[in-house]
């Protein structure tokens, strides 16, 4: 059955109901990502070498680039159906989900050609011992296939996400993450095949969730058919590659952020990597739960622009901001009144323990922060407002955290580094709180923003 699409002057009850709906199914959703990963870590940091641990933290770098810098396939993809969903244009709709398919299969067919290059230039910039370098290399190895289905994935998450369909997306996360869990433990407890049965379960994990997807999208009514003329139109390509261009700018800052942090951090001691790695883990956990509210303000503030409704676009931003911020005050108090039980559940090393509870009151300036910044993103991107997110963090990563990071090298102080980060998500929710501003004029079109 088909969503309803909302009209102009949405009511404040309404809208809340909504996108208290949205959040919820997308919580539950994206709640099974990283539980799926803290099982990848919690058998990987019980095994006899730390070394697994490292390894996979190492090599999972070079998946945030080599995948998740075409997250912009996902995102692209729900603002662009979004906003085509609330003017009503239903051919749009699948057009948009069949041009963002054609262009995955492409990248993901450069991906596997140029696996081998990839994984050398990888290990080459990073840093590790050798024995924490080779577990990371048998990850990659076994990960690296996965591509056309990580890729395909995204496209399809965020036409649903568009589409107001977070059931569909809840689905296919489930079905992957539950696999994922599953298959942890019996490559890598059962089999004994360490870093590689971790990567060799994502990959089969993936393809489980495509498998997913292409029969949620076969079962829906009314599918509008392939049509290369209408796929290929030009000025929709065109708006389709600079949206996409922008998002990937900006991912690919956001990424060597976290990328650069995980590198310095093995650059500080294979100790601080382990530690920095789990405390991470539960900033990622936090992250997930408060994207459920972005990914919800993304779906909604697409379809809002698409109706033209500025009142309920900026009512949506106030209700998003407040939800955000309540989603992260309980990990934070979780961290610093009960620190030691998490971080026990994640490894039994008893130096990793001490180093982490070290540096844990680090993470509610992080989620703090953090919780406003990724709320910021889900705003822009329903409004395809892709410049404003590229400008935003390229400051914020060259302009705050890169050189507060490189001074926390220098010092060889993981203080500091753990500053630099913290400063980063402040310096991005400033600069998309203070560009949100230009958004709401009723005159304001998609194109204007991207």
């Amino acid at each position: 059955m088909q969503p309803e699409v909302h009209n102009p002057a949405t009511k404040a009850g309404d809208l809340r109901r909504r996108f208290a709906r949205l959040t919820f199914i997308n919580i539950i959703s994206n709640i099974t990502v990283p539980l799926a990963s803290l099982v990848d870590t919690a058998l990987l940091g019980h095994l006899e070498s730390i070394r697994f641990l490292a390894g996979v933290a190492l090599a999972s770098v070079i998946f945030e680039y080599v995948y998740w810098s075409f997250g912009f396939l996902r995102m692209g993809t729900t603002g662009t159906t979004a906003q085509a969903f609330g003017r009503g244009d239903h051919g749009e709709v699948f057009r948009t989900l069949y041009r963002s398919l054609v262009l995955a299969w492409l990248l993901a067919a450069a991906i596997l050609i140029l696996q081998v290059p990839l994984r050398e230039l990888g290990f080459l910039l990073l840093g590790g011992a050798p024995d924490v370098e080779a577990a990371g290399r048998a990850y990659f190895e076994a990960r690296i296939w996965a591509a056309p289905a990580t890729l395909s994935n995204f496209v399809f998450l965020g036409w649903f996400l568009g589409r107001e369909e977070s059931g569909a997306a809840l689905i296919m996360t489930a079905v992957a993450n539950l696999a994922n869990v599953a298959l942890d433990y019996v490559f890598i407890v059962q089999m004994d095949l360490a870093a590689f049965g971790a990567g060799l379960g994502t990959t089969i994990s993936q393809f489980l969730m495509l498998l997913t997807a292409v029969l949620l999208f076969r079962s829906r009514q009314g599918k509008i058919p392939w049509e290369w003329a209408a796929v290929w139109q030009g000025q929709a390509l065109k708006k389709l590659f600079r949206l996409n261009r922008d998002i990937l700018l900006r991912t690919v800052a956001l990424v060597s952020a976290f990328a650069l942090f995980t590198n310095f951090s093995s650059l500080l001691g294979t100790v601080i990597l382990a530690a920095n790695a789990v405390l991470l883990r539960w900033v990622m956990l936090a992250a997930y739960l408060i994207d459920g509210a972005a990914f919800a303000t993304e779906s909604l503030a697409g379809i809002l622009f698409g109706t033209g409704d500025r009142i309920a676009l900026k009512r949506l931003q106030k209700l998003a901001l407040r939800s955000g911020f309540a989603f992260a005050l309980p990990f934070c108090a979780l961290a610093l009144i009960r620190p030691t039980a998490p971080i026990r559940l994640l490894t039994s090393h008893p130096q990793t323990i001490e180093t982490a509870l070290l540096y844990l009151p680090w993470l509610a300036p992080v989620l703090l922060f953090g919780s406003l910044a990724y709320i910021y993103d889900g705003l822009f991107l329903g409004l395809t407002a892709g410049r404003a997110l590229r400008n935003a963090m390229l400051l914020s990563t060259l302009g705050v955290f890169l050189p507060l990071a490189a001074l926390a090298l220098h010092l060889e102080s993981n203080h500091i580094l753990w500053a630099s980060l913290a400063a980063f998500m402040l310096a991005r929710t400033l600069t998309l709180w203070k560009a949100s501003g230009a958004f709401y004029a009723p005159s304001r079109r998609a194109a204007d923003l991207s």
